[in-house]
């Protein structure tokens, strides 16, 4: 469930003292207290700001609202932190803040390796955090940063990366984990030339080698999104290459 940040029982708009949001926040936190202290605090300076409680709803929640930035609690009850941002910097570069209890250098390096913008430990002062959400967002706005499309519309097609859904017009598409994971990779380089090996190390990881495995989901993929397989619209073979998923019929 989503939360939309409330100050005095009146929902919030993002607005402080009649100036402009300075921008859309996420957080994702599951301690109720911790919520409404963020929530009450980042609202009264201008953003506006959502909740949710869980990884999986923070996974939908990144597609659904397009946050300028996340702030995102390492211990929560469905999956780790660490997993979420991982998980979202594989379709998106918006800007993520982690918050835990653990101060320790290999939580930190853990989570800045894995694509974390900053690390913020609890107990904090309402303070640093305001001074270090408005850095992050500082240095993403200065170079262009921030998320992606949660969406990829091709054709009749459109794929939702955050909840990893495909439909062909209203008509869902089942696709299994290597399909969708293949075809994630695919339309997030639109129009360019994926070699095997490419999409070997980002489907299979570095240790796999097999390029039948790429050319069978390719194949099974193109039965499931191609009107016509013989004469596909959209997923391209480079011979002796690699594959392309094309923008335009």
């Amino acid at each position: 469930m989503i939360m939309t940040a409330t100050v005095g029982g009146t929902a919030s708009s993002g607005v402080a003292g009649g100036g402009a949001a300075e921008g859309r926040l996420l957080i994702v936190e599951d301690d109720p207290n911790m919520q409404r202290l963020l929530q009450t605090q980042l609202t009264l300076r201008g953003w506006s700001v959502d909740v949710v409680s869980s990884g999986r709803a923070a996974l939908a929640a990144v597609g659904d609202l397009e946050p300028d930035l996340i702030l995102l609690d390492i211990g929560l009850p469905d999956m780790d932190g660490i997993e979420v941002c991982r998980q979202i910097r594989e379709w998106a570069s918006v800007p993520i803040i982690l918050v835990t209890a653990a101060d320790t250098p290999q939580a930190k390096v853990s989570a800045l390796e894995l694509g974390a913008d900053d690390y913020l430990t609890k107990p904090f002062h309402t303070g640093e955090l305001v001074a270090r959400v408005r850095a992050v967002l500082r240095r993403s706005r200065a170079a262009g940063g921030g998320s992606v499309s949660a969406v990829v519309r091709v054709g009749a097609l459109t794929v939702n990366l955050a909840q990893r859904t495909v439909r062909r017009g209203e008509t869902e598409i089942y696709l299994t984990k290597i399909e969708f994971d293949l075809l994630r990779e695919l339309v997030t380089h639109l129009d360019r030339v994926l070699t095997y090996s490419h999409l070997l190390r980002a489907v299979w990881g570095s240790g796999y080698d097999d390029i039948r495995a790429v050319h069978v989901h390719v194949s099974h993929l193109r039965r499931k999104l191609e009107p016509d397989v013989t004469g596909p619209r959209h997923l391209i073979t480079v011979p002796g290459v690699g594959y392309r998923f094309r923008s335009q019929e």
